[in-house]
């Protein structure tokens, strides 16, 4: 494995708010395995929220960064003779299908590529592969939309097609909502600053959130880690993301839920690497949210890791490097070694930060892992509607899963409009 040359494409280690990537474990996991890292960037600009990331260059070969022209970044990889193309976020996937195929090296080809990326196509292939999937319309027109929600009736989802981190996701209760939404998304870029011509609007589907995580090896899949999602409904938002945790692979409706993230990785073509499926446990069933052909985001294999003692990292090394372990090892139960959550805080108010107040009670919780401060004292403090907008990131380890539970509540309570003393407010 010496000789193995892995292509990582857009590998970007942090955000511009903050929020650590999963990107930066990636390269290190090959070059624990022996593996010799050569990175590509997909376009000569960072996207919008990339722009501040810089690249620990010490663990690539060389850096590629790609100017358009395919021929030429291709020769220039050819020269590696790398076994595998390995996306680095949610950014890379589409250009990933493109190297992967044109190297000929496993990939999950480019034919599919849009139903991986475009979320209205997503749900259609998934649905006319007979699988349960939301109600939607994909536009740009505001009449459109207002006539289709009128028809439907009762909550929706609208959102860009094409984004990451809960961007420009809006919950709408009437049409008119419907209409400001997208408008609102229509009228700027996403977070990789594509243009959003038009959104994608869904029923609202009612039930837990879970997201399955896994890693496929010619079309054979194993999940590494299953999280459920606590969700709140704060700041005009419904179903704000504010914390998750890891459960066992197996548990009430877990099959069902393991059983319809394979099928949707069928239909939507991923048959190598690492997928990221985000569902909704419906009262007919597992239904889909999105899937991305990558690492899951959020640090989760990372805070995996340290919890089962290995992830989709270990599992993404395996199958590229390591074939025939991944192919003897694949319908193995992960088992949980310590008890792992996440949780982020949720501000409700805005200004000129001053301090936390409470936040030594958070670090003095029994299962108090890590925290990130993305909002420090003296910075503008935003009203937290998305991940981008999260002040604080804790995380939780522990041997018993009810000391976690109990000091993730503990941190729900500390919170509020009282943890946030300000020096001025807007």
């Amino acid at each position: 494995m010496d000789d193995d040359f892995v292509v990582l494409v857009d590998t970007y280690e942090t955000a511009d708010h903050g929020v650590p990537q999963t990107a930066r474990h990636i390269a290190p996991a090959f070059i624990a395995a022996g593996a010799r890292c050569v990175r590509v960037q997909s376009a000569p600009e960072a996207p919008g929220v990339y722009r501040s990331s810089s690249p620990t260059l010490e663990n690539y070969v060389e850096n590629v960064v790609h100017d358009g022209d395919l021929e030429k970044t291709v020769d220039v990889l050819r020269r590696y003779d790398p076994v595998a193309v390995v996306a680095g976020g949610e950014y890379g996937v589409a250009f990933t299908d493109v190297l992967a195929e044109a190297l000929g090296v496993p990939g999950n080809g480019t034919a599919l590529s849009l139903a991986r990326r475009d979320k209205a196509t997503m749900v259609e292939t998934v649905r006319a592969a007979g699988l349960q999937a939301a109600k939607q319309i994909r536009t740009g027109d505001a009449e459109e939309l207002a006539e289709w929600h009128r028809n439907l009736g009762g909550r929706i989802v609208v959102k860009p097609v094409r984004s990451a981190g809960g961007d420009g996701v809006s919950f709408c209760d009437t049409p008119e909502q419907a209409t400001a939404a997208l408008r609102a998304i229509t009228g700027r870029q996403n977070l990789f600053s594509e243009d959003n011509d038009v959104v994608v609007a869904q029923e609202y589907l009612v039930g837990a959130e879970f997201i399955v995580n896994t890693v496929s090896l010619d079309g054979r899949h194993h999940v590494c880690d299953i999280w459920k999602s606590q969700r709140f409904s704060v700041n005009g938002i419904t179903d704000l993301s504010g914390a998750c945790y890891l459960v066992p692979r197996r548990g009430p409706h877990h099959d069902a839920l393991v059983e319809y993230a394979f099928a949707v990785l069928d239909a939507v073509g991923i048959r190598h690497g690492a997928a990221h499926v985000e569902l909704k446990l419906t009262p007919q069933g597992p239904c889909l949210i999105e899937v991305g052909a990558r690492l899951s985001g959020g640090d989760l294999p990372h805070y995996a890791r340290l919890a089962i003692g290995e992830s989709q990292f270990d599992w993404l090394v395996d199958a590229c490097l390591r074939p025939d372990r991944f192919a003897q090892r694949v319908d193995e139960d992960y088992e949980i070694q310590r008890y792992y959550s996440w949780a982020a805080l949720i501000s409700p108010v805005e200004g000129t930060l001053k301090s936390y107040r409470a936040i030594e009670q958070i670090k003095a919780l029994e299962s108090f892992h890590e925290m990130w401060e993305l909002t420090k004292p003296g910075q503008h403090l935003r009203r937290t509607v998305d991940d981008t907008t999260y002040p604080i990131i804790v995380t939780f380890m522990h041997e018993v899963d009810e000391i976690v539970m109990r000091d993730l509540g503990t941190t729900r309570y500390l919170d509020g409009a009282g943890f946030y003393e300000l020096t001025d407010s807007v």
